[in-house]
C-alpha cells in the first residue's frame, strides 16, 4: 500500500515544487510535458508501477489530464485496479465506491480543465496569427536544413519515410524540402 505521487507541468522550465509539497510519498513521478494526451513517459511509468491498494496523489485534476475523456478513463481504470486517486486541491478521493456527488464533481472539474486547454489553444492561435500579420512570427527554427534532407534522399534506397525517421523530422518536412528543390 504505497502512496504514489504524480506531478506535471507543461514545459521543462516550469517548477513542480508546489505540487504535493509536504506530503510523504513512497514514489514520485514527474512529467514536464503537455497534459493534452496520456502519452506521457512518467504517467506510463506510474501506471506500470502502481499495485492494488496504492493511492495516487495528484495536486489537481488538470495535472492528471486536460481532456475529460482521458481523466474519466484514468480514474476509472485506476479504481478498477483497486487503486485510489486523491486530488488534493479539490479534496476529492476516488476509491471505486459509487458516490454520485464525487462523480459529478470529477466530470464538472474535468470539463473545466478541458475548456481551459481549448481556450489556451485559441489564444495561442490568435497570437500567432497577429504575429504573422506583423511579420514577427516565422515559425519554429529548423532542426535540419533542406540541403541535409536532400543529401540524405540521394543515398541508395532512401525513401521519404526512412529519411524522416533517420533525421528525426516529420514526413511533411522531408516532402517540403524535396518540393522546394523542384
Amino acid at each position: 500500500m504505497a502512496n504514489v505521487g504524480y506531478v506535471r507541468v507543461s514545459s521543462a522550465d516550469q517548477n513542480t515544487a508546489r505540487q504535493l509539497d509536504g506530503l510523504t510519498l513512497d514514489r514520485l513521478f514527474e512529467d514536464k510535458v503537455s497534459g493534452a494526451t496520456t502519452d506521457r513517459p512518467q504517467l506510463k511509468e506510474m501506471l506500470n508501477f502502481i499495485r492494488e491498494g496504492d493511492t495516487v496523489h495528484v495536486h489537481s485534476i488538470d495535472r492528471l489530464a486536460r481532456s475529460l475523456e482521458d481523466l474519466l478513463k484514468l480514474v476509472k481504470d485506476l479504481n478498477a485496479r483497486k487503486v485510489g486517486v486523491h486530488f488534493h486541491k479539490e479534496q476529492l478521493l476516488f476509491t471505486g465506491e459509487t458516490n454520485p456527488m464525487q462523480e459529478l464533481m470529477l466530470s464538472l472539474l474535468g470539463s473545466v480543465a478541458q475548456f481551459e486547454r481549448a481556450m489556451i489553444k485559441e489564444r495561442q492561435r490568435e497570437g500567432i496569427a497577429k504575429a504573422k500579420e506583423a511579420g514577427v512570427y516565422k515559425g519554429r527554427a529548423k532542426t535540419v536544413d533542406d540541403a541535409a534532407i536532400r543529401t540524405a534522399m540521394q543515398s541508395e534506397g532512401a525513401s521519404f519515410r526512412k529519411v524522416a525517421k533517420s533525421l528525426e523530422v516529420s514526413l511533411s518536412t522531408v516532402q517540403r524540402a524535396m518540393k522546394a528543390q523542384s
